[in-house]
């Protein structure tokens, strides 16, 4: 296990960087279904996920992450896999362990969002009660550093993750994540700002935000939550173009057809590597402590993020250096007789007379 806590780093003044985002950019791989979105992955291809986690220490990550998103009880109920349930936990858990004892990185467990949540619905709490237990269980066995209770919409639902890590989490640290959606507010109909305090004051060591927004519309968010936690907050955007009208990538419409583009055409929306950066930098200037990108994330947006925060990681070896580019290289070009008139061609097409 890694000899430096979570607790520890951010006490002594650290960041913490975590890469998620598994869900989708498996999906985008080819390599799990869009829809139920169920990480069956883990049992089918186990080391694709060894190689991902590789790819996001690479890029700069802190965490490596059990790839446990919707891998609960109830999503395997709906695809005829429960008897899997406990072996699909493991298998990610053991990974993330291996990986993270390798690179000297933070290994969290997690847990989600389920789907059933009522407010007022005993019956449904109890349901989900059991299945984080047993997860957070699970986590405490294979020797997770933390776990991570994410993707809530309701309030509700995020205090009862945070109650069984608090419970069964044998003491490890609790990262706890609300979804901001297009009202500055849970489905539970509390304000995101009172959410993440009450999150903290029921113990939670990092309260936060993940999902759901871009990086345009989670930063005055974000503001307005650390005016009021006094703990650590976490900021975990997908990297789409979200926007004023359009504050979540759920909502965002395809700017020829005007289709609605979530869940499967949403390339042509997504955040450029100097979005990233900007969100970055405006993240690091409001004092986020814990910081990464969620669904949509890559490596390459990872290593932004990651140099805005005082990183070389190793990717930072294969940084863009355009000035290298025959093309448009500024000083390079001018070695090369076609390349003003390449350039023509490729940005401006032939000039007329």
């Amino acid at each position: 296990m890694s000899t430096r806590g979570l607790i520890e780093r951010l006490k002594n003044g650290e960041c913490i960087l975590n890469a998620e985002g598994y869900m989708w950019e498996f999906e985008r791989r080819g390599y799990l279904k869009a829809g139920a979105f169920i990480p069956e992955v883990v049992l089918e291809k186990p080391e694709l996920i060894r190689q991902m986690h590789l790819e996001f220490v690479h890029a700069g990550t802190d965490v490596v992450e059990a790839f446990t998103y919707y891998g609960h009880r109830e999503k395997l109920r709906l695809i005829g896999r429960e008897d899997d349930l406990e072996k699909l936990n493991r298998i990610a858990l053991k990974i993330a362990r291996e990986v993270a004892d390798e690179t000297g990185t933070l290994m969290a467990g997690g847990i989600c969002n389920t789907g059933i949540y009522v407010v007022g619905d005993e019956e449904a709490s109890d349901k989900i009660r059991a299945m984080f237990k047993e997860q957070v269980e699970w986590a405490v066995e294979e020797k997770a550093d933390f776990i991570i209770g994410e993707t809530f919409n309701d309030l509700g639902e995020g205090l009862l993750a945070l109650e069984a890590i608090k419970k069964y989490g044998n003491g490890v640290p609790a990262v706890i994540t609300l979804t901001p959606y297009i009202p500055d507010e849970t489905t539970d109909d509390v304000p995101l700002p009172e959410a993440c305090r009450r999150l903290e004051e029921a113990g939670a060591d990092v309260v936060g935000i993940n999902c759901g927004r871009g990086p345009r519309t989670m930063i005055p968010l974000l503001r307005e939550i650390k005016k009021v936690c006094q703990g650590p907050v976490a900021a975990m955007p997908v990297p789409f173009r979200t926007t004023d009208d359009h504050r979540t990538f759920q909502s965002l419409l395809d700017p020829e057809t005007g289709k609605s583009l979530y869940p499967l055409d949403l390339a042509c929306a997504m955040c450029s590597r100097s979005d990233i950066r900007q969100f970055a930098t405006e993240a690091k200037e409001i004092g986020i402590e814990y910081i990464g990108l969620c669904c949509g994330n890559a490596p390459n947006y990872f290593r932004e993020l990651a140099q805005v925060y005082g990183r070389q990681p190793e990717a930072s070896k294969y940084s863009p250096d355009i000035s290298q580019s025959f093309i448009f290289g500024e000083k390079i070009s001018k070695k090369y007789s076609s390349s003003d008139k390449l350039r023509q061609y490729m940005v401006t097409g032939k000039l007329t007379e």
